[in-house]
């Protein structure tokens, strides 16, 4: 580890980790379906219940722009 920011990392929204993992899981699952022409998404668990509120919802579609994708809750 080089540095505390190895460590923590900020996300966006008021949850780190209702943003951060949602999103890197969106853009792996982009990357590996580039012929996609959009996506669905549902959420379970906690992100299905706290999601909307924690920004979830936004960081996945960022994370998939410009293609269109929906996020269910």
């Amino acid at each position: 580890m080089k540095s505390i920011r190895d460590l923590y990392k900020v996300g966006k929204g008021p949850s780190s980790s209702h943003t951060m993992g949602p999103a890197r899981a969106a853009g792996i699952f982009k990357e590996e379906h580039p012929e996609a022409d959009s996506f669905r998404v549902i959420l379970y668990g906690s992100l299905a219940k706290t999601g909307k509120g924690h920004g979830t919802d936004v960081a996945i579609r960022h994370t998939f722009d410009p293609i269109p994708s929906e996020v269910v809750f």
